[in-house]
């Protein structure tokens, strides 16, 4: 076969394999080797990394035979190897023995990227320029443009929308090029976990360590979590030193990231760190006349002002709303009227009104039992200072839309242990003591004003 044939046997070969085992399987492991010729009932392949060979040999190869079968009846065997300067001795497998192979069920390095989400998708505006311009510069380079890219904000706000469009952006111009792996903090723990369990480290290093793109969403979920930020800095460093681009997301910038080991906070640091601010009304305007623009439904411009103005707690709130809207005027047949979303959107609208700042109610609760506004971060456990400020934390719970984490922040930089705790025993006490019960219901009152 010369090697047109091969590539028209090969592009077949991926487009049967992506049916039968799935998109996510095949961008990972098939689409990042390369034919390589064809010779003696053999199709030689060409691999990226020892690890991913070993992967496919051990996991896909009767797969690939079978497939190529159906294309070309003369491919018996499938030849592996390493397309580097030091690669070990190839490993060639036999149709004949492919039935002997056990595989376990492959859980994919990378988790499925949202097709709505791209930079075509993402509305622009001043809170979030900045990460956006060094989301697509990095994108878009060819070169490691910053190194790592931190991206942080809080819930909703348009993080995760960035990953995934660099994601994208870089499988559509370098697909074979570059190989990506993109998850969750949470995921790449559990990759870890699993290694040691197994007792298969190597594996797993060799498997991060071979990326050309490492994308972690949430990367505080780490915080606390010794042995994880032990591998974790170890990959990042080997990624770095090796011009591999790293991409992070947080809910914090790096030095703000409690319970993450300093020198991983200073590493974190190193590159661009770009925070994305709470939405202006402008942008919210501007996201909801681009969701409107593409749905089927016309949408008074009234209605979509009426949104921004009135939910501006972050991006995934703002399309639920909207989200709401049309169901009710697809489904219901309700007008859409800024009376009728009025009336749709009452819960929403009802705890986007709350303005209670975290300031305000210890300021008012320390008033209240006549403690110092200090003694709210101070680590005074005298029941006359504790109570109030478990009641504090307790109303900044129920009063705000903070996390556990952000309000034990707020706190004196307690953790988010002590805030449930503090939840926990100040719902204890409403039911038991009337005083304590009083004392919520005025507070709450004097906040809500």
């Amino acid at each position: 076969m010369n090697y047109s044939d091969l590539a028209t046997l090969w592009n077949s070969v991926c487009r049967k394999l992506r049916s039968e085992l799935g998109d996510p399987v095949v961008n990972s492991w098939i689409l990042p080797l390369s034919i390589d010729k064809f010779d003696a009932n053999t199709l030689y392949l060409n691999a990226p990394s020892m690890f991913l060979r070993d992967w496919v040999v051990n996991n896909y190869a009767d797969k690939i035979v079978s497939c190529c079968q159906t294309e070309n009846q003369s491919v018996k065997v499938i030849n592996v190897s390493v397309s580097s300067a030091n690669a070990v001795p190839e490993k060639i497998i036999a149709f004949s023995r492919f039935e002997q192979i056990k595989t376990d069920e492959v859980t994919d390095l990378s988790i499925p990227l949202d097709p709505k989400l791209t930079f075509e998708n993402f509305v622009v505006g001043k809170p979030n320029e900045l990460a956006y311009a060094a989301a697509l510069r990095v994108a878009e380079s060819d070169k490691v443009a910053y190194n790592p890219l931190f991206l942080y904000g809080a819930v909703g706000l348009g993080k995760t929308h960035l990953m995934h469009s660099i994601a994208w952006t870089i499988k559509s111009r370098l697909p074979k090029q570059r190989n990506i792996a993109y998850m969750s903090a949470e995921k790449f723990m559990y990759h870890f976990i699993k290694s040691v369990r197994y007792k298969d480290t190597m594996a797993f290093k060799e498997q991060f360590r071979s990326v050309d793109v490492l994308m972690i969403d949430d990367i505080q979920f780490i915080c606390g979590k010794e042995s994880t930020q032990e591998e974790f800095f170890h990959t990042f460093n080997a990624l770095v030193d090796n011009n591999r681009q790293v991409i992070v997301s947080a809910d914090k910038s790096p030095s703000d990231l409690n319970g993450m080991e300093e020198r991983l906070k200073s590493r974190l640091g190193w590159g661009l760190v770009a925070d994305i601010h709470p939405t202006t009304y402008e942008l919210r305007l501007g996201i909801l006349q681009s969701k409107a623009a593409a749905c089927s439904v016309k949408i008074p411009d009234k209605v979509l002002e009426f949104i921004a103005h009135k939910i501006t707690s972050n991006i995934r709130e703002l399309e639920g709303a909207l989200n709401r809207i049309i169901a009710n005027a697809v489904f219901v047949g309700r007008e859409i009227t800024v009376e009728n979303a009025r009336e749709v959107l009452s819960d929403l609208l009802r705890t986007s009104e709350r303005k209670v700042s975290i300031e305000e109610i210890q300021k008012k609760v320390a008033a209240h039992y006549s403690i110092k506004l200090n003694d709210m971060f101070s680590p005074r456990r005298v029941r006359q200072v504790a109570v109030p400020r478990q009641i504090a934390m307790y109303l900044a719970k129920k009063l705000t839309t903070l996390s556990l984490p952000e309000i034990g922040k707020n706190f004196g930089g307690r953790d988010h242990t002590t805030v449930l705790h503090a939840v926990k025993k100040i719902e204890e006490l409403v039911n038991e003591d009337t005083n304590i019960s009083e004392d919520i219901k005025l507070l709450t009152t004097i906040l809500n004003r």
